[in-house]
């Protein structure tokens, strides 16, 4: 991850929560919205750190099975950060944007010889490696609480990754990519539960499987799956800003051959990631 742009997002967070608590406003309104107004605007952040638990790939079907975690660098803690912007169209309705970036840049030494995509990387080769899998989601949510200060919502997602993944060696002289862009259509849930002290739970789950040709509409055998499930605890800190912190899992993968391969390979790939974070977040309104 980049510690630049990590220490460059927190600066302004710390100004922009900074902006909020101390900005004038009408006694009536909070920082981003008047109570008059048919629709009201939330927006998140999260900062923290990504462990992953597990993470295995292989690409190509003579390729090698590779353990990111014991051989690809990707023990250590990871920066994370997660952006939303929400628009409440009255009291049951919700529309929620989503950016979540996710690109893990590591380096290590090879154990043994790996295989990608029909490509040889020898043992002892200094290794590069890019699990770039940033997506964008767009939610609906209708809310079937009436308490307009608490929520039990559910609806539908639509999910769109960039993936890219690399494996490279130091010197320039070995190197196989793939990438892609896709659409993904995931079920959402979320609970929240507000207390007479500020306080307040909520929980929020995101999630998709799918297995088979005809179930996925791909002409070969694939199987794919995404869950995004957290549990957080927050506090009113003002009208206008809530803090929370916020555990989650967040992993998946797919397995299968792509219908179209690149000029390397044969398009086979295997790929499943399970991750845990740890996040502070703040919800301003």
């Amino acid at each position: 991850m980049n510690i630049k742009k990590s220490k460059k997002t927190l600066c302004i967070l710390i100004a922009l929560i900074a902006g909020i608590l101390i900005a004038p406003r009408p006694a009536s309104a909070t920082w981003l919205n008047n109570p008059d107004n048919p629709y009201q605007f939330r927006a998140g952040f999260e900062t923290g750190f990504l462990g992953v638990l597990s993470h295995r790939i292989q690409l190509g079907s003579n390729g090698t099975v590779f353990d990111y975690v014991k051989d690809g660098g990707q023990a250590n803690l990871l920066f994370f950060n997660r952006l939303t912007a929400e628009m409440h169209l009255g009291p049951r309705h919700g529309l929620v944007f989503l950016y979540q970036p996710l690109d893990v840049r590591t380096e290590d030494l090879l154990s043994e010889d790996l295989v990608v995509d029909s490509l040889l990387f020898p043992a002892e080769t200094p290794m590069e490696f890019r699990y770039g899998f940033d997506f964008y989601r767009i939610s609906y949510l209708f809310d079937f609480n009436k308490d307009p200060q608490n929520e039990l919502a559910a609806g539908i997602s639509l999910q769109i990754r960039n993936a890219t993944i690399s494996f490279a060696s130091k010197d320039g002289t070995l190197f196989r990519t793939t990438q892609n862009i896709g659409p993904v259509p995931i079920f959402k849930f979320r609970w929240a539960q507000h207390f007479k002290n500020g306080a307040w739970l909520g929980a929020e789950a995101d999630g998709f499987y799918a297995d088979g040709r005809y179930i996925t509409g791909s002409a070969n055998d694939f199987m794919g799956a995404i869950f995004d499930v957290s549990g957080r605890y927050g506090f009113r800190l003002n009208e206008s800003l809530d803090g929370f912190v916020n555990l989650r899992y967040l992993g998946g993968g797919a397995r299968g051959t792509d219908e179209t391969p690149a000029d390397r390979g044969d398009g086979f790939t295997d790929n499943w990631l399970n991750t845990m974070t740890l996040t502070l977040g703040f919800y301003m309104q």
